[in-house]
């Protein structure tokens, strides 16, 4: 392969998301840090005000967090109060993992502002527009799950 055969590093796909993530968490984070939160915090919170008792790997698949990551995450969320860990009764080895009052409380708290900055994109980006985006994405994932499934090699 030759260099000038490779995508120009400004449209490559894997920079022009990471480009459009900051854009949009730039937009997200100074809420969540006036809340004490990390933007992977907010995650999991969110992640167990959808669906609360989830055990440590559902948790990790849905946030996309490593898990070494989330059990830092998930130990400094317990010893601030806002979430809880029990253990599994079918399996004493794993561990779920329950918002608390104070959790739920601050998920109150945040969640107007996060609906704001939604709002914001979308007035900015057009609604129909992000609708599309969201679309494609999915799209996208789908797309490239389906290959994974079928085994191909990975072209990283």
């Amino acid at each position: 392969m030759r260099q000038e055969d490779l995508r120009s590093f400004d449209r490559s796909l894997p920079m022009a998301l990471l480009r459009a993530r900051e854009a949009v968490m730039k937009k997200f984070l100074p809420s969540l840090k006036a809340h004490g939160l990390s933007a992977q915090q907010w995650r999991v919170i969110r992640a167990l005000q959808h669906e609360n008792g989830l055990q440590l790997s559902e948790l990790s698949a849905r946030c996309y967090l490593l898990m070494p990551s989330l059990t830092r995450i998930v130990r400094n969320l317990e010893q601030r109060g806002l979430v809880r860990r029990e253990v599994v009764a079918s399996d004493n080895r794993r561990s779920a993992i329950f918002l608390c009052q104070p959790g739920r409380a601050l998920f109150r708290a945040v969640a107007p502002k996060s609906v704001e900055r939604y709002d914001y994109i979308a007035e900015r980006f057009g609604p129909a527009k992000l609708e599309l985006l969201y679309e494609l994405l999915e799209d996208l994932v789908q797309k490239l799950d389906e290959e994974s499934a079928e085994g191909h090699a990975d072209l990283t």
